[in-house]
């Protein structure tokens, strides 16, 4: 075990030298917070020889007196940071923040730092306490199936998460242990009135008759009620297909994007936009691609282990690869790693590319100041409809090109990374200019069999 704490201040120079903080007062932040944990651990090393939660609820204390609430809980981020550098050093045995999470199984490191700040810090953890997983009558059988999936090659997480939730229902409500599974699914039915939460119970009744049979494959089959489903189906929000102006408007706010402490994302961002809309990748598919996915020489993008398990590699027009050869010089230009296997959108904190996640919240925010979204809420336009707008612009491009677009969907679903086409389906939105192309194809097929019809006399 190395020592900590140091009296010259090294370690927490070292630290702070791995983050690569971008703003010239934030190492002045860090240091102050770190340094007062510090301080607060050498007073208490001649009482305990680990940092445990005595010392955490000793720093809280007296820093509660001088910082602000936010201020407080942002220092405690900080430290809580640090503590993973330390464990990960061999400095301590173990981090007393994520020990106190996995015991009371807390959502977040915050929650457990309130509780920390509680007047009855005891009775504050208890209150966060969440259920173990899968601990109800019937976790061992939702948690054995999920394996058996998987095994099977599913990924089988949203199964996964609907079996969590009614598994915690199942242990807030002790007393439906000993009742059969018809009557704990109309309890948890009965739970909330939404049209989405009948439709999950439909769902988890039929995994668990699927599990149930898996142990009993004689025993009476379920009938399985189509009826939440399509009411759910009804509440669908319609895809919102963007026109050719308001994609250029999308554009040309990615270029100009404001971010002077990262310089490439306006064309990293004008870039995921371009492959969204030009390919219709996904978030996802976006956040994941590698530079070795890229090549130029072909005017091929690789896909690997995306939806359904499926790789492919996808041939682009001229305008997405020029805007990929922009973005990759100016990304060289940016001097970022450069080995084939780094993040084709490279960021500078967390593993040098963006999530999924990030995606989402920059080019949202690139909707919102196009004015195509309201400042706030999930109503108006979704970047997945840039995905229905590729489906519905290509469509288009065929019927004007005078190729039946029935014999194509075969290869828009396997460009799309689809099953079948029955998924592609759901990505065709009827617009009117669509709907005039499709009459016109229709028109030239049988004009001929009407001018004959016009010859017939009675």
């Amino acid at each position: 075990m190395n020592a900590w704490p140091d009296t010259d201040g090294k370690i927490i120079a070292r630290y702070l030298g791995r983050l690569r903080l971008r703003c010239p007062i934030s190492p002045i932040s860090y240091r102050q917070a770190l340094r007062s944990f510090q301080d607060v651990v050498v007073r208490q090393q001649h009482q305990c020889t680990q940092v445990n939660r005595k010392v955490l609820e000793i720093w809280l204390s007296e820093c509660a007196a001088i910082w602000a609430r936010s201020t407080l809980l942002h220092h405690a981020r900080i430290v809580n940071r640090f503590l993973d550098f330390l464990v990960e050093e061999a400095f301590i045995v173990s981090n007393p923040i994520a020990d106190l999470r996995a015991e009371y199984h807390a959502k977040s490191d915050k929650a457990i730092v309130r509780a920390l700040l509680a007047p009855d810090p005891d009775q504050a953890l208890e209150a966060l306490r969440q259920f173990p997983p899968f601990g109800s009558a019937l976790g061992n059988l939702m948690r054995n199936h999920i394996s058996l999936m998987r095994a099977r090659g599913y990924r089988y997480q949203a199964q996964a998460r609907w079996f969590w939730r009614f598994d915690r229902f199942l242990q807030a409500h002790p007393e439906l242990a000993g009742k059969s599974v018809s009557v704990m699914l109309q309890h948890w039915a009965a739970a909330r009135s939404t049209a989405n939460h009948a439709a999950e119970c439909e769902r988890v009744a039929r995994a668990l008759a699927k599990a149930q049979h898996h142990l009993d494959p004689g025993g009476k089959p379920r009938r399985p009620d189509p009826r939440p489903a399509q009411q759910v189906a009804r509440q669908w929000r319609r895809p919102y297909i963007y026109s050719p102006e308001e994609v250029r408007r999308l554009l040309d706010i990615a270029r100009t994007y404001p971010s002077p402490r990262a310089p490439l994302r306006p064309i990293s961002l004008y870039t995921m936009l371009v492959l969204t809309y030009c390919a219709g990748l996904r978030l996802g598919e976006l956040a994941r691609l590698n530079l070795a996915d890229i090549d130029l020489q072909v005017g091929t993008i690789t896909i690997r282990e995306t939806k359904f398990f499926k790789s492919r590699i996808l041939p682009l027009a001229d305008s997405p690869l020029s805007a990929l050869r922009e973005y990759l010089e100016a990304r060289r230009k940016a001097k970022v790693p450069q080995s084939p296997e780094s993040g084709l959108f490279w960021h500078d904190k967390g593993n040098a590319r963006y999530t999924s996640h990030a995606i989402a919240g920059c080019l949202v925010d690139i909707l919102r100041r196009a004015g195509l979204k309201p400042a706030k809420g999930k109503t108006g336009p979704r970047i997945h409809d840039l995905r229905h707008s590729f489906v519905v612009n290509r469509i288009l491009e065929w019927y004007r090109a005078g190729i039946n677009p029935q014999d194509r969907l075969p290869f828009l679903a396997t460009y799309l990374g689809h099953r079948d086409i029955h998924s592609t389906l759901v990505y065709i939105t009827v617009t009117q200019e669509l709907l005039q192309q499709a009459n016109e194809r229709f028109r030239t097929y049988a004009s001929h069999c009407l001018h004959a019809s016009e010859g017939v006399r009675p």
